[in-house]
C-alpha cells in the first residue's frame, strides 16, 4: 500500500486523489472524534482470573520489562517477531496469569507482611551489599534502573513476591522424598555398564555394482522430490551497522577517564580474597580451650578434630569480605595475619575461632589497562545514535521511492547482493555472502518483486533493508541432471540397508552362544571392550544412539544400533551393569534438588488447580493491542 502511495505521489493527479482521500480520513475524525479509541485502550485487558483483571498497560510493561532484559544479556536488540518465535509474550502472560492466582489465594486467605519485614529483607539481599559487607545504596539503585525498577514499584513487587512465597512453602515447603525415588534417580545418573562392542560399516559389504537403467529409473521416480531444484531468489541487501560507524579512536580522553572513574568501584576493582577456615564453638569455655591450644603450636585442623569438626565444616574456601554473612567473622578474617588463629569472636552462631591461611589482595585495573575496552563500547555507544540518524535518513529516501543501490552510494554503506534458496545457500553449494542470513531468509522467500520491504533489526543494533531483484521458480529435474548424485544416493542406500541386515544377523550369531570377538572377526573387524560407561557421556566410540541403546539392553544380551554415521551400525552385548553406592554428601544434595523439583511440581499443580477453580479468559483482542503497541519491534 505505501509503495503505492509513492508511486501516486509522483504525478499530478496522484497527489490529487491522495488529498481528497486523507481530507475525508481528516473530517470522519473531526465528526466522531478519537476519544472512544482511546478511553477503548484503557479499559481493555489482556486476561481475566476470576474476578481480577491483567490490564493491557501492565502487560506491556511486563512484556518490555523481559525484553529489554534479555536484550541487556545477549547484548543486542531482540525484535518484535524473534521475541514472539520464542514464545516470550505467552510465557510472559502465563506468569502474570499464575502470579494473579496466587494473589487471590493470599487475598483470601489474608496474608500480610509489614515494611518493617520488607525492609529487612531488603537490607539483608547480599546483591545490595558492597564490598564491606553492608548494604550499599548505590549498588541498589544501580540494580534496580537496570532492571526497570523504582523503589516503589520494586518494594510493591516483592512484598507480592514474599506473600506468594508464603503460599508455596505452605504447601510444598521440604516435601518429604521416597527412597525409591531418590535410588532410581541415583540409578539413572550414576549406573555403569560395560559391554563389548564392533562396528559394521562400508567395508563390510564389499563392491556393489551400479544400478541399471531400469533399477536408477524407478529409485528416481521413488523420490523425485528429494533431487528437486529448490526457488531460488536473487537479493540486494543494504546494511546499515553500528560496527561500521563506530570509531574508538574518536574518543577523547577526558570522556574515557571519566567513565573509567564512574565504572571503577563496581567493575575495575576485583576485591581482596583470603582463604580463611573457621572452628564454631558452642560455649566460651570450649572457645577458650581451643584457644589455648592453637596458642601452644597445635594444628587448626586437628583442633577441630577434637571438636568434631570436619574439614568440610571449617574451611570456607576463598572468599571475599561480602562472602561471609556474619560480619564479626568477617572483621577478623580480614584483620588477621595469615597463618595465625585470631578469637575467639563472638559470632552469630557461637565463638568463632579464625585461620587465615593465604592472601589475595585486592586487584584493580588500571586506567591504560581498560581504555580500550572503554573507548570500544563509547564509540559503539555514540554508533547507535549514528544508526538512528542514518536510518531515518535511509527511511526518507525509500519513501521517495530511490532504489538501494543509489541509496547505499549516497550514504557510504555497503549493498551486497547474491542469489541463494531457502536453506541460504548459493546455485554452488556455498552460503550466500549476505548479512544476517538467518534473520533474511524468511522475510526474502516471504516478499515478492517490487515490494517495498520493511527494514530487519540486526543482531548487534544495526538494520538492513532488501529488495528482491529476481525469481527462479522450484521445479523438477531430470534424472539425466542428477544422474551422479542419484547412483551416490542409490548406493548409500544399498549399503546402509545390507549393513543393517548384517548387523541383525551378527545379533543373531551372538543370542545363539558365538562369542562377540569371534563374530566380529568374521565379519572382517575386531571387538573392543568398553567400561564405566555413563548415561550422557559420548565419545567418537559410542555416538549418543549407540549409548541409548546400551543402557536399554538387558545385560547378558546383544542388540544394534546406528552408529556415528547411517552407513554404520554398532553391534554390542552388555557384560554387567553396576550402580556405586550413593555417598553421605551427594545423597543430602540429591535430596535438596529433588525436594526443589517436586515442590515446583507441587506448587504447578496448585496454581492449575486454581487458575482451574477461578476461571482463565484470554482477551486476543487486547493482547494484540498491547503487543502492536509495546514498541517491541
Amino acid at each position: 500500500m505505501m509503495q503505492g502511495f509513492r508511486k501516486a505521489g509522483q504525478t499530478w493527479l496522484g497527489r490529487a486523489v491522495i488529498a481528497v482521500l486523507f481530507g475525508f480520513l481528516i473530517l470522519s475524525f473531526a465528526i466522531w472524534g478519537i476519544g472512544d479509541m482511546i478511553r477503548g485502550i484503557g479499559t481493555q485487558s489482556v486476561a481475566k482470573v476470576g474476578s481480577t483483571e491483567i490490564g493491557v498497560a501492565a502487560f506491556r510493561e511486563a512484556y518490555q520489562t523481559e525484553l529489554q532484559s534479555i536484550s541487556r544479556r545477549i547484548r543486542r536488540t531482540l525484535t518484535g517477531d524473534e521475541a514472539r518465535s520464542l514464545g516470550l509474550d505467552r510465557r510472559v502472560l502465563d506468569k502474570m496469569v499464575s502470579d494473579a492466582a496466587l494473589d487471590d489465594r493470599v487475598k483470601r486467605f489474608g496474608l500480610a507482611i509489614s515494611d518493617d519485614t520488607i525492609a529487612k529483607a531488603v537490607l539483608d539481599d547480599r546483591t545490595f551489599k558492597g564490598s564491606d559487607g553492608r548494604f550499599n545504596r548505590a549498588i541498589f539503585d544501580e540494580v534496580l534502573r537496570s532492571n526497570g525498577f523504582s523503589e516503589k514499584t520494586f518494594v510493591a513487587s516483592q512484598r507480592n513476591v514474599y506473600l506468594r512465597g508464603q503460599i508455596a512453602e505452605s504447601i510444598a515447603g521440604a516435601p518429604a522424598i521416597p527412597a525409591a525415588m531418590l535410588d532410581a534417580v541415583n540409578r539413572y545418573r550414576a549406573e555403569k555398564r560395560e559391554i563389548v562392542a564392533f562396528t559394521l560399516g562400508p567395508d563390510a559389504v564389499g563392491t556393489i555394482a551400479d544400478p541399471d537403467e531400469a533399477e536408477l529409473k524407478t529409485f528416481f521416480e521413488g523420490r523425485k522430490a528429494e533431487f528437486r531444484a529448490p526457488e531460488y531468489r536473487k537479493a540486494s541487501v543494504l546494511l546499515l551497522s553500528p560496527s561500521q560507524l563506530a570509531d574508538p579512536a574518536k574518543v577523547a580522553e577526558a570522556d574515557l577517564r571519566a567513565t573509567y572513574e564512574r565504572l571503577k568501584p563496581t567493575r575495575f576493582v576485583s576485591p581482596e580474597r583470603r582463604a580463611v577456615k573457621q572452628m564454631v564453638l558452642p560455649d566460651a569455655e570450649k572457645a577458650k580451650a581451643a584457644a589455648e591450644k592453637l596458642a601452644a603450636g597445635t594444628a587448626f585442623d586437628e583442633v577441630a578434630a577434637e571438636a568434631g569438626m570436619k574439614p568440610s565444616d571449617i574451611d570456607l574456601g576463598n572468599v571475599t569480605r561480602r562472602d561471609i554473612v556474619d560480619s564479626a567473622v568477617a572483621e577478623a578474617a580480614f584483620g588477621a595475619p595469615i597463618g595465625t588463629a585470631v578469637g575467639p569472636v563472638a559470632g552469630r552462631f557461637g565463638q568463632v575461632m579464625v585461620l587465615v591461611t593465604s592472601v589475595d589482595p585486592e586487584k584493580i585495573t588500571s586506567f591504560e589497562e581498560a581504555a580500550p575496552t572503554l573507548a570500544a563500547e563509547i564509540a559503539r555507544a555514540r554508533a547507535v545514535e549514528q544508526v538512528r540518524n542514518l536510518h531515518d535518513r535511509v527511511e526518507d529516501q525509500r519513501a521517495s521511492a530511490r532504489n538501494l543501490v543509489d541509496i547505499a552510494k549516497e550514504a557510504g554503506l555497503p549493498l551486497f547482493s547474491a542469489e541463494l534458496d531457502r536453506s541460504g545457500r548459493g546455485k554452488n553449494g556455498m552460503t550466500a555472502p549476505l548479512p544476517e542470513l538467518p534473520a533474511l531468509v524468511p522475510p526474502l522467500f516471504a516478499s515478492d518483486m517490487g515490494v517495498d520491504n520493511e527494514a530487519i533489526a540486526t543482531r548487534e543494533g544495526g538494520w538492513l533493508w532488501f529488495s528482491v531483484d529476481g525469481i527462479e521458480a522450484s521445479r523438477e529435474r531430470t534424472l539425466e541432471e542428477v544422474k551422479d548424485t542419484a547412483v551416490a544416493a542409490w548406493r548409500s542406500e544399498r549399503i546402509a540397508d545390507r549393513v543393517s541386515a548384517l548387523a541383525a544377523e551378527a545379533v543373531k550369531r551372538i543370542a545363539a552362544g558365538e562369542a562377540v570377538e569371534e563374530v566380529a572377526k568374521a565379519y572382517g573387524t575386531t571387538a573392543e571392550t568398553m567400561a564405566d560407561l555413563q548415561r550422557g557421556t559420548r565419545s567418537e566410540a559410542m555416538p549418543a544412539p549407540a549409548l541409548s541403546q546400551a543402557f536399554l539392553t538387558p545385560v547378558g544380551t546383544a542388540s544394534s544400533a546406528l552408529g556415528g554415521a547411517a552407513d554404520q551400525r554398532i553391534v554390542m552385548k552388555v557384560l554387567k551393569a553396576e550402580v556405586p553406592a550413593l555417598p553421605d554428601d551427594v545423597a543430602k544434595q540429591l535430596t535438596k534438588d529433588l525436594e526443589l523439583a517436586v515442590g515446583d511440581d507441587i506448587v504447578s499443580a496448585y496454581i492449575a488447580e486454581t487458575k482451574r477453580e477461578l476461571g482463565v479468559s484470554i482477551n486476543p483482542t487486547g493482547l494484540r493491542l498491547a503487543l502492536g503497541a509495546s514498541g517491541a519491534e
